[in-house]
Formats: structure tokens, sequence, C-alpha cells
């Protein structure tokens, strides 16, 4: 988010609009990283603050259901990992990530809501890992 920032900030388009929306930040969380590190609130948080704002971010869970070996009920107190969106009233998109054509179309309206409201947008890509344990699966 800090890189977006500045790419932003020496655009030209920053300069002559104010808006900061030529870099759009992404980024990809676990279900277990998104509501167990504060580095992940706190960003959120920061989201909508003038010396701090890029215009919002895409935020992508990619959620196995089973974080790092634990079950949702033992890693957080919401029933969704995206919950943490509810603070600052992002909209939250839950999407089955073995539907390829509703994850095109739910990436396409978190982009399209990014542009248009400059805010944070979050995608809960609902998934599970075909291979077993490793979270690379």
């Amino acid at each position: 988010m800090g890189r977006a920032r500045a790419e932003n900030h020496n655009r030209q388009s920053m300069k002559n609009t104010g808006k900061r929306n030529t870099v759009i930040p992404f980024l990809i969380h676990g279900d277990g990283s998104i509501s167990g590190q504060g580095v992940c609130y706190e960003s959120i948080q920061l989201q909508d603050l003038k010396n701090y704002s890029v215009g919002g971010t895409i935020h992508v869970i990619v959620n196995n259901q089973i974080a790092f070996t634990t079950v949702p009920s033992k890693g957080r107190s919401g029933m969704h990992p995206s919950d943490l969106g509810k603070t600052i009233g992002a909209p939250i998109f839950h999407c089955n990530a073995d539907d390829i054509e509703a994850v095109h179309r739910v990436f396409k309206m978190a982009t399209e809501f990014r542009m248009i409201f400059n805010h944070d947008v979050i995608i809960n890509l609902i998934g599970y890992r075909l291979r077993g344990h490793n979270e690379l699966d």
C-alpha cells in the first residue's frame, strides 16, 4: 500500500486531479492472517485518513476454511474472515473459488467499485485445500 501511495503521488494524473486512483493496491491474505495479524486491521483502519489514503485497496482473502490448521471457530470471533471489512463499511463479496466466471465478475465489480468510490473492497474467495495440508495447494 505504501508503494502504491508513492507511485500515485508521482503520477501526473494525481498531480492534476488530486485523486489516487492510477495505481491500485491489491493485497492477498490468507483466511487466518486477515483475522490474526494486526497489520491487516491497521491498514484497513487507515484507509480513509488523508495522509495514508491510497484511494482504496482490493483485499482478496484466499479462504481455504482451515487457516493454519485452525478451524474458523477457534481462529476468529466472526462468521467470516472478511468481517473485518464491516468496521469501515467496505463491500464484501463472498465468492466460490471453483466458479471461475463468478470469480471474474466479482473481481470486475470490486475494481469498478474501487475506481468509483476510492474505498477499500474485500473479496472472500472461498475454496478448499485440494491436496491436503499445504496452503500452497
